[in-house]
Parts: C-alpha cells; structure tokens; sequence
C-alpha cells in the first residue's frame, strides 16, 4: 500500500531491493511534523510510534496519535512563553521522551531547533549562547547542567526563557506541569509569513569542534527527508518493527536513528533512557521487545 514518504520521495529498486535512484517531490511546502507525524496519527492514529523505557523501566507506549497530541500541545505551550518562528531554542534532554515532544512542536512553529548533549559546561553553552543567538532552552533537571545553563547566561548577561523536564529548579518553568495544561490543537497555519517549511531552516548542529571551535551546521526541513535513505536502505527497517539507536539526543545521530527516517518508514523507534551504558542491561532489552 502506500507509504506517506512516497508523496514526497521516488525511489527505483533493483532486482535485490537495492535503490538505483531516488528523486525527491513536493518538498517545497514539506515539514515534517505536519506532513509526517500529523498525517501518520490522522491514518494510522493507533500505530506505535515510540515504545520508551526510563531509567527506572517505566514502560510508555506513544502513538503517532499521542505524539501529534503531545506535540501540540508543547507548541502551544512554547507560544505562551513567546517562542515564534525563527526562534533558536535548544534542547538538552539526553533521551527523555519531552525530546520528541520538543522537536515536533518546534517544528510546527518554525523555531529553529538545536539539539545538545548533558555533557557540556559553562563555557560551552556561554560558547553557543552566543554564536547562535539562542533565545530559549529546554533542559533536563538530571544532573548540573541547569546550574551549568545558569552560570553561562550570566556570564554573558542574558535572559533566555528556561524550561526543565524531570525536575524542578528556582528560575526554571516546569515543562511537565505547564504543558500538560495546554490545548492539544494546533493547526498548520495558513499565513505563509508563519509556517515554516521547504527551504526554511529548522535544525542546528554544532559540529565537534575536532579543528577548532564547534561550527554551526544549519539544516532546512528537506534535510529529513534525506534520511529515508539512512533509515530505509542503511539501518533496513521494517514499518511492522522496532528500532533501536542508542545515541543521546545531543548528537546528531539521534536525528538520523531515532526520528526522521525511522517515522519516515513508518518505524517505531525504542528509546531507554539510561545514565550509563551497561551491556548486561541492554542486550536483554532485544529480546524483551522484539528489537527488529
């Protein structure tokens, strides 16, 4: 039957299922959390879209259903704080499901989202703060990087708009709390001044820094689309099967191995949210869930 990706992607296959070319279409409207999650959770509102594990094995369940519920919910929820299109608003929240929430709101917004790991320090943040003219932050209340957050922007003497998941801190919205109690409704706009999509950006990526400061890598909404190939002929997904990339969501990885492609497929990703990688933990998990 067909796949929603084909609205926007040809792809020819040889005898062995190997691509031989692939040509993209439509894409200058595309944006991935209306055309994608919102159209996957209008056909298939029940299909399983991330089976999630803390670190504690809590077990959470999200259908493409839920996301587009959720998400709208933090779009709605980012509004009120005054996050706008063009915004730069960075996530730093390891592998908690609020990640998924975040990206996809931010997304219908046309914020621009830059994604960070829990590792970075004062002068890292204070670092990107500044190169990237970030207006708003959410975080994870696991660990020092709220404190890490507040000893940068007052070096720099800022005010960023400060949201924390899974946790509380003085000077800190509680993301939890507040975007439980939005609207669950947020429609495609249909003023071109506000939708972002096509060739508008959406995604930063600091690089490394392996030559040098870390650069800034910035994305447009197409780039999801690329990683149908990642996810499709790469990672060899099946739409009825789980996936599971273990990367952080500060990395770049995460985006090729724990969203577009995989939902772009039509994929469930699975997602533990551990502090520490411990095999013996892990690799159990393969069989528990029927990890494809």
């Amino acid at each position: 039957r067909e796949r929603i990706y084909q609205r926007y992607i040809d792809v020819t296959e040889n005898e062995n299922g190997t691509p031989t070319s692939i040509a993209f279409k439509n894409t200058e409207h595309f944006n991935f959390a209306f055309d994608l999650v919102d159209a996957l959770a209008e056909r298939e509102p029940n299909k399983l879209a991330m089976l999630h594990v803390s670190g504690h094995k809590t077990e959470r369940r999200f259908t493409f259903s839920d996301i587009k519920k959720y998400s709208n919910k933090t779009a709605n929820y980012f509004l009120s704080k005054g996050i706008k299109k063009g915004d730069r608003v960075m996530l730093v929240l390891k592998r908690h499901y609020q990640f998924w929430f975040s990206i996809v709101a931010l997304h219908k917004i046309g914020a621009i989202v830059i994604p960070a790991t829990n590792q970075l320090v004062q002068h890292d943040f204070s670092y990107r703060f500044k190169a990237a003219g970030v207006k708003a932050i959410v975080c994870t209340g696991d660990g020092d990087v709220a404190h890490q957050v507040d000893l940068a922007e007052e070096e720099l003497g800022i005010r960023l708009i400060k949201m924390m998941a899974h946790g509380e801190r003085e000077g800190w919205a509680d993301f939890d709390s507040e975007m439980s109690g939005f609207s669950d409704v947020f429609e495609r706009p249909t003023d071109p001044e506000k939708l972002s999509c096509g060739n508008d950006p959406n995604l930063m990526f600091f690089t490394s820094g392996t030559t040098g400061y870390p650069k800034i890598a910035t994305h447009c909404h197409r780039y999801a689309l690329g990683h149908f190939i990642t996810a499709r002929y790469w990672h060899n997904v099946d739409p009825n099967g789980i996936h599971f990339t273990i990367s952080d969501t500060g990395w770049g990885k995460a985006l090729w191995g724990k969203l577009y492609g995989q939902w772009l497929s039509e994929t469930c990703v699975f997602v533990y949210d551990f502090d520490r990688f411990d095999a013996a933990v892990i690799l159990p998990m393969f069989k528990k869930y029927n990890i494809t």
